[in-house]
């Protein structure tokens, strides 16, 4: 997995940084506002880090125009990754920026033991990355998800069919309260 940049456009692809904290939260909330705390995704990612490798921003200018980060869950007993949130600033869209960071990301992914990613989303946008719709009970949020927006992609051959059962965190790296403020 390499850490080089990917230019697209006027605009690049490279590795998150720490520095970038403050921006990546700027974009979830123009994407998503405070409201996305509340979603099934967001409780499989209290109390975790994402994937370290596999966290990307979009700059323009010394400007971040997008992110993305992968978060590491279980499924059964399987290790798989949770896409998101895929974040591009409102006046933004429209230029492949978010396309071109899931892209940029799974062929990442694609260099971990992972198996699979997951998402909940808009399949006529997620399909242009490779996602397709999961078969309804096949797996399990641990909170109420529309079954028809839970897509999923196999990084390695069949991984994707082999899928299935609970979604639960794969780790805990701090604990957390029910409204997410850390325990200490």
């Amino acid at each position: 997995m390499g850490d080089a940049n990917t230019m697209t456009g006027t605009w690049q692809i490279r590795p998150e940084r720490p520095e970038d904290a403050d921006a990546i939260e700027a974009l979830d909330n123009d994407g998503f506002g405070p409201g996305r705390y509340a979603k099934s995704a967001y409780r499989l990612r209290e109390g975790v880090k994402p994937e370290e490798r596999l966290g990307f921003v979009a700059v323009e200018h010394g400007t971040a125009l997008g992110s993305v980060r992968f978060w590491p869950i279980k499924v059964g007993g399987e290790n798989a990754l949770l896409l998101g949130p895929l974040a591009v600033r409102s006046d933004q869209r429209g230029r492949g920026i978010g396309i071109a960071l899931m892209k940029h990301g799974i062929e990442q992914a694609r260099a971990t033991d992972y198996a699979a990613i997951l998402l909940v989303g808009d399949q006529p946008y997620y399909s242009r990355a490779g996602f397709g719709r999961i078969a309804p009970g096949r797996v399990r949020f641990p909170g109420p998800v529309n079954a028809a927006r839970i897509l999923g992609l196999s990084l390695k051959p069949g991984a994707l069919e082999n899928l299935s059962g609970n979604i639960a965190r794969a780790r805990i790296d701090h604990p957390v309260c029910a409204d997410g403020a850390r325990l200490g």
